[in-house]
């Protein structure tokens, strides 16, 4: 009777992960022989553990990454100019939880959004709030939030994630409204919050890209200033995938 009610008051509370551990030492009498801040340790180590992978699985839901991807799958073998010491470095979120910006760029079929994704992964197992869009993806939500009026609330939430990446830069030239809807996002997030840019155009194109030279040079000046930059090169790496 008494472990029925444990296990409804445990449930009761959401403590899941708990509910599960006591009721794993239940089956297990080897665990009866551990002192009673033994085996609350266990049970309190369990429900931390359970919390911690749910809030990833929320955090990486919402993250919406185009390729499942993880750091410590990086392959260094293909010549890319990768530096293990530089990837360890970004791997620890420290430039994410400062702010910084980071721009990946290099030919078609580099890994540019793998590298990106793989981040964005890793930002949220340090539990960081991550948010992937390709760049017309973002600017066609922007162009029917401002129709819709829902231009506010979108706007918003780009600014609670921690790391926004936007992926395919420069495929298209901006149009005028798209580059007064860029400025917005990035002077929002300008030393607040992260952007991660991914793209096959050279930084040094991008302000043709972008077009409208007082624009761009401020668009530029507050994304680049002080942002990390991985260039990448060589050829393309589905060359090397088997078919």
């Amino acid at each position: 009777m008494l472990n029925q009610q444990t296990t409804e008051h445990l449930r009761a509370l959401k403590l899941t992960g708990m509910l599960d551990a006591l009721e794993q030492q239940r089956e297990q009498p080897e665990t009866h022989d551990l002192a009673f801040e033994e085996r609350l340790a266990l049970l309190v180590e369990r429900e931390v553990l359970h919390r911690e992978n749910r809030r990833l699985g929320r955090l990486l839901k919402a993250a919406k990454l185009r390729i499942h991807a993880c750091v410590e799958d990086i392959d260094y073998r293909h010549p890319r100019g990768l530096e293990k010491a530089r990837l360890a470095a970004l791997a620890s979120c420290d430039w994410v939880r400062q702010a910084h910006n980071l721009c990946i760029t290099g030919p078609t079929g580099c890994g540019k959004t793998w590298l990106a994704c793989a981040l964005g992964n890793q930002a949220c197992r340090h539990g960081l709030a991550v948010r992937y869009l390709r760049l017309p993806t973002l600017f066609e939500q922007l162009r029917i939030a401002h129709g819709d009026g829902s231009y506010p609330r979108l706007m918003n939430q780009l600014l609670k994630m921690d790391l926004l990446i936007l992926d395919d830069w420069g495929i298209q030239k901006v149009t005028a409204a798209q580059r007064h809807d860029l400025m917005e996002v990035i002077e929002d997030r300008h030393g607040r919050r992260s952007t991660l840019i991914a793209s096959q155009l050279p930084v040094e194109h991008w302000h043709d890209l972008i077009g409208e030279a007082t624009l761009a040079d401020a668009i530029l000046d507050r994304l680049l200033h002080g942002a990390h930059r991985l260039p990448l090169r060589g050829e393309s790496m589905r060359k090397m995938t088997p078919s």
